[in-house]
């Protein structure tokens, strides 16, 4: 059954953040947020989005309330509008383990950033901890329930680090990826204790530092 699209009057109000920052002054309001914090393997990916004033995207969520298959329709819509401009950071594992997941996620998002066609006046950030940015940033705690832009940026990492995925699990099928993406569920741990760690896997992170010989 298709999701119904949320009221107008609502989805005004997923840009309210973007607003207030106008309001201030502020042009080219960028929304940021990452996928792949918690993966014992993989990337983490963040992106950054700045939508045009007035536009408003039908069907947009949390990318985690939504289906894989909603994603990736909601993924080539934001990528295929001219008029939105996004960028995409990714930092691998092996920087992930020599600078600790809070700071390669900084640098994702800093990397998303500078591959944005018009470098943002102001940007709103999924959480609380912010990147160290030349311009002013704002933090929205569940940012990617109530920011359009955060919410198409979520979409755009989580498709992006979800594709990553799919394509290491062609490289080691033996771990699963297309199915946990990295995740520490059940199978993936039994796994790694029985087959120990390949490249893609995050040395820092407990379960996989136990596996190792």
């Amino acid at each position: 059954m298709k999701k119904k699209s949320l009221p107008k009057q609502q989805r005004l109000d997923l840009t309210a953040y973007e607003t207030n920052a106008r309001l201030k002054g502020y042009c080219h309001i960028a929304g940021v947020d990452e996928a792949g914090r918690g993966p014992l393997a993989g990337p983490v990916v963040a992106a950054a989005c700045i939508l045009p004033e007035g536009r408003l995207i039908s069907d947009i969520d949390d990318s985690k309330r939504l289906s894989a298959e909603a994603r990736e329709r909601l993924y080539e819509r934001i990528q295929q509008d001219p008029s939105i401009l996004s960028g995409i950071g990714i930092v691998e594992a092996l920087i992930i383990d020599q600078v600790n997941i809070l700071q390669a996620t900084f640098l994702a998002m800093a990397a998303a950033i500078a591959q944005l066609s018009q470098q943002p006046g102001y940007v709103l950030v999924d959480g609380n901890q912010l990147p160290p940015l030349e311009m002013p940033c704002e933090g929205i705690v569940k940012g990617d329930t109530l920011s359009q832009s955060i919410m198409a940026a979520s979409i755009l990492a989580k498709v992006t680090r979800d594709r990553i995925m799919n394509n290491l699990h062609q490289k080691w099928p033996e771990y699963g990826f297309a199915g946990h993406k990295g995740y520490p569920t059940p199978q993936h741990l039994e796994l790694l204790k029985r087959l120990g760690p390949c490249p893609e896997h995050r040395r820092s992170y407990e379960p996989v530092r136990m596996s190792l010989p």
